[in-house]
């Protein structure tokens, strides 16, 4: 299994133009040639290209300086110099770069996106471009101007149709792997997930990506437990599965719990959809528990399932849809 990484800082550099070059025709009977200086070639610019087939940020972590070739210098008998070659990264969808102080540079939402990182310097003038009837002859070039150079900071948030909630244990994964092509590591033991996982539910109503995160545990927001690590990647889950269990002591208490802590790390993500799942319907006194709960949520729907025993699946497939 791969290493999940969804954030690093690069530094990328970008081709410098090439020189501009002074240089003069030399041809026999001709005593005034006049010049001759090719312009100096583009410097490389630095691309991220999208590839659906990666889900980590792992390769960047391993190649943090990123530069592209610089121009070649212009070269006598009016010609140009090459311009740099270009340097693509391949990156995963939802790659997201920033400038150092915060500014956006892109993201890439697409397979085979491209998102200028750093432009390439531009290549200087030779002297034949600088000839007048003022000056036919000039004896000076320009100097090819630097490529962009600084510090990128990378992040990845996870494109899916549905993140899902819960503390620990509540049977998340096990969820995902009843219902999707995925088969991610379970346990009856808190973290057993540890990077988010990507689940495609088909069925005939259509598909939907469904993520599974770390769960989140009280005074997430303070850094407690994981999960609070892969909180963005839910900020473009268009619903979100709040899943609950029934063999909790308290399940009203742990939605609400659940609920705070989203609220603490961005109240934004409490006005998305939110559907409410009950699980773990075959244990004892699941029914009673479910009873108490419904009555605490008041209007609020709630969808009881045993993800274990693939029980209830097919109507919150269709609420999801």
């Amino acid at each position: 299994m791969s290493v999940f990484v969804d954030e690093v800082l690069v530094e990328v550099k970008a081709g410098r133009g090439g020189h501009g070059k002074v240089a003069y025709r030399r041809e026999a009977y001709v005593e005034f040639g006049g010049p001759s200086g090719g312009n100096g070639g583009r410097g490389g610019h630095i691309y991220f290209i999208g590839d659906e087939g990666d889900n980590t940020l792992l390769k960047l972590r391993y190649n943090r300086h990123i530069k592209a070739e610089d121009g070649e210098n212009g070269r006598p008998k009016n010609q140009n110099g090459r311009n740099g070659q270009d340097t693509y990264v391949r990156v995963p969808l939802g790659t997201i770069c920033y400038k150092e102080d915060g500014t956006l540079i892109g993201e890439i939402l697409y397979h085979n996106q491209t998102l200028l990182v750093a432009k390439g310097g531009k290549g200087g003038r030779g002297n034949r471009a600088f000839q007048s009837n003022k000056n036919k002859a000039p004896d000076f070039a320009e100097q090819g101007d630097l490529g962009e150079s600084f510090k990128v900071k990378v992040e990845l948030q996870v494109l899916a149709d549905v993140g899902l909630l819960g503390f620990p244990s509540v049977g998340k994964s096990t969820f995902i792997n009843a219902v999707s092509n995925t088969k991610v590591k379970t346990a009856d033991y808190p973290f057993t997930t540890l990077s988010p996982y990507l689940g495609m539910v088909r069925f005939d109503e259509g598909e939907f990506v469904v993520a599974d995160l770390p769960g989140l545990i009280e005074n997430a927001h303070l850094g407690v437990g994981l999960g609070i690590q892969f909180l963005r990647h839910i900020e473009r889950c268009r619903v979100l599965l709040h899943i609950v269990s029934m063999d909790s002591e308290d399940p009203f208490n742990d939605y609400q719990t659940i609920n705070r802590e989203l609220m603490m790390y961005d109240e934004e993500l409490l006005k998305k959809p939110q559907i409410v799942v009950a699980n773990k319907m075959d244990i004892e006194n699941a029914d009673e528990k479910l009873k108490a709960f419904k009555k605490q949520l008041g209007d609020i729907k709630v969808y009881p399932i045993s993800a274990i025993q693939k029980e209830g699946l097919e109507p919150l497939k269709y609420a999801i849809a």
